[in-house]
């Protein structure tokens, strides 16, 4: 596993929804192109999203709504929600040479230093929310305004 581009556009896809939500109708359209990219591939995220319960997708007037308070929404939800392939966060190498006591010994060295990092880095999205990142984007653009 490696953490995807959908990690990111996820969180994108929360922090404009809550930015954008109390002034205009939030659809796949207005997300595509804040993120920069295809709608296609946003309503695939907005899917996912959905699936978790993190948002709520309503057709014509209603556009897209957050399900809980950002504060409630860790980065470890979104991860969740999004990525596919997050049963390793390392993937080893193939075909260690077993004849090599290198190769026949890397696995019994190594695997329990990778699980121990990626149950760290799980703990560490579990750390941080959504609402921090709406937070320092309304810093930002206030910082904007002011320049």
């Amino acid at each position: 596993m490696q953490v995807s581009t959908k990690f990111t556009i996820a969180i994108h896809v929360l922090a404009a929804t809550e930015f954008f939500g109390n002034e205009e109708k939030v659809t796949s359209k207005l997300l595509a192109s804040s993120i920069g990219s295809n709608p296609v591939i946003i309503r695939n995220i907005m899917s996912d999203l959905q699936k978790a319960g993190l948002i709520e997708t309503k057709r014509g007037p209603g556009g897209i709504s957050i399900t809980r308070p950002l504060d409630q929404i860790t980065f470890y939800d979104v991860y969740e929600a999004v990525e596919k392939n997050k049963d390793q966060l390392f993937n080893f190498h193939e075909n260690p040479n077993p004849a090599c006591p290198v190769g026949r010994n890397i696995h019994a060295a190594l695997d329990d230093k990778l699980d121990d990092i990626q149950r760290e880095f799980e703990e560490d999205l579990k750390k941080h929310n959504v609402a921090e990142v709406v937070h320092d984007l309304h810093q930002e653009v206030n910082a904007e305004k002011q320049a």
